[in-house]
């Protein structure tokens, strides 16, 4: 409580208070919600700064103002004191004093509500409604992404295939809920072959949402796994949640990742199923996994679908036979089809790999999800390396599940059983310790993650591999 007080008073808390603001998108709830849990308002903003928008530039101007004029305010009030021999107004002076930054930080949050209530809300209401009628006047097949993981792979797999057979818009980056894809669709000339589409769940509702105002053709659904449970009362409410998408699309035009543990009870006789064998006739064999890629033949009868791509791992099998089925059924001819996985690679920071001096890292920190951390080492175990070290600091919004969670990333760690571990400090560390009880190999609790990765040419040596998985976000303790 006394290191939050003292260091509420840095040159450097406006700035820190707008960056918070601007990283969890302007959201009143989770910055209030951040607000009162940080210990050390000096150790925030390790892993990025403040853009200077003109929004955040008019918020830390109107900001600083605050802290100023309340300064003076309670400066005057003290003066009154003095002079009036009132101790009524050196008391509220104190106060002030003590309480300004808390005071001025609660303050900059009403213009947000205000604008949110009278300008952004129905603003976005307004799009959202418009662009359910452009979606669906428009003339492309329509492809809906969802999952708990690997939906941007996804995304853009698909996308770098069908562009081999016509124009392709996809939404970019994670751009996943509807204000996003509302924006997007205003873009949209009408001209586009296949619209891809990539649907976030923050919260209960958001797919079935979602898929009213896309109004997709195809489903494809990546996998149910624990994630924003600190939304969602349970993974239940996920999986119905995201498997409204199946139902829209009649089922046979649903895709699903039959590698996901917890899909099974939600899955029609009518859903594609992929998986790393493959897909409904489509059989995978010669596979080839390292560290340029992944390869393996995908035939069905007399037809066959040579697949090399540069992603890495055999978790990869099943979405780029689901990829390549997809792209089939739409009319693609399979020389098409080839091409267009041939230049499909890893996306940045997901299951990324980087050289470093003589070395391998895999970068996978924008992994955020038990699945793909079961991925990442069952990769990790099957490459070939001098020395393998595995970083994480473990998974955010994991909600009522966190502990037993953490304790299986431990108990998996343990059997992949890499020559280091290296756990980013934070509060879900001594979970992860607890299923990692027993391990041989070095430990290490990383208290300093920029050093460390800053450091990373001084750690590793020639024929290593490090894989680093997910990121702990400033807004997370």
């Amino acid at each position: 409580m006394r290191k939050q007080l003292f260091s509420a008073y840095s040159l450097k808390y406006p700035q820190i208070i707008i960056y918070m603001l601007q990283r969890g998108e302007y959201e009143i709830k989770p910055f209030m919600k951040w607000y009162f849990k940080v210990e050390n308002f000096n150790k925030i903003a390790v892993r990025g700064e403040l853009v200077q928008t003109l929004k955040s530039k008019l918020l830390l101007g109107l900001l600083n103002c605050l802290i100023l004029a309340n300064v003076l305010y309670a400066v005057y009030l003290l003066s009154r004191a003095f002079v009036t021999s009132n101790p009524v107004y050196g008391l509220l002076g104190i106060l002030g004093l003590v309480l300004s930054p808390l005071i001025c930080a609660m303050l900059i949050l009403l213009p947000l509500i205000i604008a949110r209530v009278l300008i952004v809300n129905p603003r976005q209401r307004a799009l959202i409604k418009k662009s359910k009628v452009i979606f669906k006047k428009s003339k492309a097949i329509r492809i809906a992404v969802a999952g708990s993981y690997g939906k941007t792979t996804m995304k853009e797999l698909l996308a770098t295939v069908l562009s081999e057979a016509g124009e392709v818009a996809v939404t970019p980056g994670n751009k996943n809920v509807a204000a996003s894809h509302a924006i997007f669709a205003a873009k949209l000339t009408g001209e586009e072959k296949f619209i891809i589409v990539e649907f976030g769940e923050g919260k209960p509702g958001d797919v079935v949402s979602f898929t009213k105002t896309v109004s997709p053709n195809i489903g494809v659904i990546t996998g149910i796994a624990p994630a924003h449970l600190d939304k969602y009362p349970s993974i239940d409410a996920i999986a119905k949640d995201i498997f409204y998408l199946a139902k829209f699309v009649k089922h046979q035009n649903a895709y699903v990742n039959g590698e996901s543990e917890y899909v099974d009870k939600y899955l029609d006789k009518d859903d594609q199923i992929y998986n790393r064998d493959g897909i409904g006739g489509w059989k995978v064999s010669k596979i080839i996994n390292g560290y340029q890629g992944i390869s393996f033949e995908l035939s069905h009868g007399q037809e066959k679908i040579s697949v090399k791509s540069r992603l890495l791992g055999r978790h990869q099998i099943g979405p780029l036979s689901a990829v390549a089925v997809i792209s089939r059924n739409l009319g693609l001819s399979v020389g098409q089809i080839e091409q267009g996985l041939s230049k499909t690679k890893a996306f940045e920071h997901r299951m990324e790999l980087k050289i470093v001096g003589e070395a391998y890292v895999i970068d996978d920190s924008y992994n955020g999800n038990l699945e793909g951390i079961r991925a990442g080492l069952s990769l990790l175990s099957e490459l070939s390396a001098r020395r393998k070290i595995y970083v994480t600091p473990g998974l955010v919004d994991q909600g009522r599940e966190t502990k037993s969670i953490h304790y299986r990333i431990g108990q998996m760690l343990l059997s992949a059983n890499p020559e280091k571990v290296v756990l980013i400090k934070n509060s879900v560390t001594d979970y992860i310790l607890a299923g990692l009880e027993g391990f041989k190999g070095e430990l290490v609790i990383e208290s300093d993650p920029l050093k460390f990765y800053l450091n990373l040419d001084k750690i590793l040596a020639k024929g290593d591999l490090l894989m680093m998985q997910n990121d702990w976000p400033d807004n997370y303790k």
